[in-house]
């Protein structure tokens, strides 16, 4: 471990780096998705939303193999197979004339994704501890934003001079770059002498650990539920501003401008999380996060939609509220966690994806006219998450008092 703890730039755009290749799997996409819709003779529109839920899936379920396996052989070397089958997995995506089998392909993709990404965040703990780890992934994160500020707009770029498949070919390229880059530059954070010895109890012992913190549960709960509303937004944002506001040219700019907001609110919180604490900031963005939404569902009970300058208004509000958010939960998550990170990460996130995608899947269903149930899905799961932070608040006054 760096006990110096201090910045390193390069360290910070290469985790960045691996965490973006995700994010343009993604968001890339989005303008694409009737495109692919319609290649694919996909008839009901709603089913579009698959292509981005269905790498989630894989995300959640990819980190359950590969981090105890990197526990155990090092960092490195499970990044690299991961990204092998990211590669065969986008293979499988552009050759397809079947919407069945591209599903398979995106949850392949998901699966060899979930290295790069959760690894990105094992290597973290490896180098850092407490609030300044806090910092370092909030800073990471704010690197991570700049991808789906331009994603959009390059995917609508290749859309207007090539295809869809151009967007796959550009992933796999630009996944390359970052993987030479990753083998030449960066070194295993994982000593063998700190690797967990491989046996087929890995995994279940894994679990029996991670089970004993139980505020490694309850920031995972948060964040399954923070990322499910959220993941709501991201597969029928395309649906939203193209469908119902008829804004399919600004669609890029507009989930670029959210983007944004995001990204501003993570570098705020890289500059404030060590002094104030990544509980105290997380635990008021919850607060935030709570108030916009109800505040929504309130005015605009009726389902009709507002102005979209009032809708991107609320939306970057809770974007903002989020920006605090994403960072801090995976760092308490993490934080007790330091002797297992691969397998602590992993089954972070495959717990905080598998209750995600359900949550996007079935709020997603309803966001056919209008806005609001997806405002509804946010007040919902604010307050759930709202609700576990209070519960960690009380069992530590009890504990203090005793």
């Amino acid at each position: 471990m760096q006990k110096e703890q201090t910045f390193k730039f390069e360290f910070v755009a290469l985790m960045a780096s691996l965490m973006s290749i995700v994010a343009l799997s993604i968001d890339a996409l989005l303008p694409a998705l009737p495109d692919i819709g319609t290649s694919l003779n996909i008839t009901n529109p709603s089913d579009n939303q698959l292509l981005v839920t269905m790498i989630f899936l894989g995300l959640g379920f990819g980190q359950l193999i590969f981090g105890p396996l990197s526990d155990s052989f090092g960092r490195k070397p499970i990044v690299f197979i991961g990204f092998l089958v990211f590669i065969i997995a986008s293979i499988v995506c552009v050759t397809t004339t079947s919407f069945e089998v591209m599903l398979v392909g995106r949850v392949l993709q998901g699966i060899g994704l979930s290295s790069p990404r959760s690894l990105s965040i094992s290597m973290v703990r490896d180098s850092y501890s407490g609030d300044y780890m806090a910092k370092i992934v909030s800073i990471v994160v704010m690197f991570f934003i700049l991808i789906p500020v331009i994603a959009p707009t390059l995917g609508t770029f290749f859309l207007y001079f090539f295809n869809w498949e151009a967007i796959f070919y550009f992933n796999l390229v630009f996944g390359v770059i970052i993987m030479f880059w990753f083998w030449k530059r960066q070194p295993e954070t994982l000593p063998k002498e700190k690797r967990i010895k491989f046996s087929t109890d890995l995994f279940a012992n894994g679990i029996t650990e991670f089970f004993k913190y139980p505020e490694a549960i309850a920031y995972t709960l948060i964040s399954g539920f923070i990322t499910g509303s959220f993941m709501v937004y991201l597969s029928t944002s395309q649906q939203i501003f193209e469908s119902q506001y008829q804004l399919a040219e600004m669609f890029p700019y507009i989930f670029a401008s959210l983007a944004i907001s995001i990204g501003l609110a993570t570098y705020l919180n890289s500059t404030l999380v060590v002094k104030f604490g990544m509980m105290r900031i997380g635990y008021i963005a919850t607060i935030a996060y709570c108030i916009i939404s109800i505040l929504y569902v309130i005015i605009f009970w009726s389902g009709n939609n507002p102005s979209i300058y009032v809708l991107v208004g609320f939306f970057a509000m809770q974007f903002f509220a989020v920006g605090f958010l994403f960072g801090n939960l995976r760092a308490l998550a993490m934080q007790p966690l330091g002797h297992i990170a691969g397998i602590g990460a992993a089954i972070n996130g495959f717990i905080s994806t598998v209750l995600a995608v359900p949550i996007a899947n079935y709020i997603g269903g309803f966001v056919e006219t209008s806005v609001l149930p997806l405002f509804i899905g946010f007040s919902v799961f604010g307050i759930l998450s709202l609700l576990v932070f209070l519960f960690l608040i009380s069992q530590k006054r009890m504990v203090s008092l005793a």
